[in-house]
This record gives C-alpha cells, structure tokens and sequence, in this order.
C-alpha cells in the first residue's frame, strides 16, 4: 500500500536527520559565522538536486541573515550563472565549472561549500582543490561514504545513506539548521550604531 511505502520513507529520512552529530553542524555553522565576521563570503555550489539546494541555501544565507544593524553574510551561489557555467564546460570541461569560476573570487578565509549526494562529483572535488590551495575552508555535504570529496575538502558532514533522494533531504534539512543558528546567533549581536 502507498501508505506504508510513504510512512517507510518518512521513518528512514527522520531516522538520518537523528544521525547526523550535532556538533558537526554546530562546527560548520561556526566556519560560517567566522568568515562574516572577518568580512569574508561563501561559495555554495552542488549538480542537479545539490544545485537547486545550493542556490536555496544562499537565498537563505544572503536574505534570511540580513538583520538591521548587524553586517550581512556575503553569500554567492556558483550554480546559478548558466552562461559561464556552460562556457567552461563547453570550451575546457565540465569538471572547470566551479573551480574556474572560484580562482576569479575566491580569497584566504571565505567558505567553500559544496553538496554532492556520492562525494564522486569531479567539479566538487576540483573547485575544492581550488579552495584549498587559495587558503579558503572547503566544506562538503555528502551522502554514501563522502567519496573522493571528502578526503579532499577541509570538513564534511556525510549522510549515512546509499538513497539520493533521502541523502538530498536531509541537505535541506541540514542547510535549514545552519541557517537558523547563524540567524539566531546574528540576532543576538548588538545592532552598530550608524553615525
């Protein structure tokens, strides 16, 4: 019955949510905060599900945050820009999609977040090099074992699934989190005075 295949599928995502240690989220949303804080931005990027939830988690991050008197969160979506999104994949390779796009922006200190449901996506794992060596913070939002992403980015929360549609929920969910504590704790700051 669909009933049982829908609460099956309910029961599985809540039970992942309930794996993910609090702390790694409570680690990341700290990178965060720290690169707001120095004035840095946040790069956010993923392929197919991982892109639409990319380019959600920025609204988040760049509307969501925005409280008066308090500076903003400098977030940028790579996955958004389909004519330079097509030109490296058409006149290098796909795999230069993201990377290239950071080598232009990206400075020691910003946060560089990617989601990739396997870890196995190849312009992930490049535009992570890229952030490393530019002294930048890769972060990794993965599922099945984080792949080759994961032992290339500085941190990674992994979804314990082989299911891409449950590991791209709980993303969601996760991005959710992180933008609620970032705008608890921006809320929490004392409003600059403006002269």
């Amino acid at each position: 019955m669909m009933i049982d295949e829908i609460r099956s599928y309910l029961d599985q995502v809540s039970g992942l949510v309930l794996q993910i240690p609090p702390a790694d989220i409570e680690r990341i949303t700290g990178i965060i905060l720290n690169a707001r804080r120095t004035g840095n931005r946040v790069f956010v990027f993923g392929n197919g599900g991982g892109s639409a939830t990319s380019a959600h988690f920025v609204c988040d991050l760049a509307k969501g945050t925005a409280l008066p008197g308090r500076p903003r969160l400098k977030a940028i979506s790579l996955a958004e820009n389909m004519p330079l999104l097509t030109a490296w994949a058409n006149d290098t390779d796909y795999t230069n999609t993201f990377g290239e796009q950071l080598k232009n922006l990206v400075e020691p200190g910003d946060v560089v977040i990617g989601f990739s449901g396997s870890g196995m996506s190849p312009n992930v794992i490049n535009a992570f090099r890229v952030a490393n060596e530019a002294g930048a913070v890769s972060v990794l939002l993965s599922g099945f074992s984080g792949g080759k992403a994961a032992e290339v980015a500085s941190e990674a929360i992994v979804v314990p699934s082989e299911d891409m549609q449950q590991i791209e929920d709980v993303h969601l969910v996760l991005a959710h989190i992180i933008f609620r504590c970032l705008k608890r704790e921006i809320s929490e700051e004392a409003p600059v005075a403006r002269p």
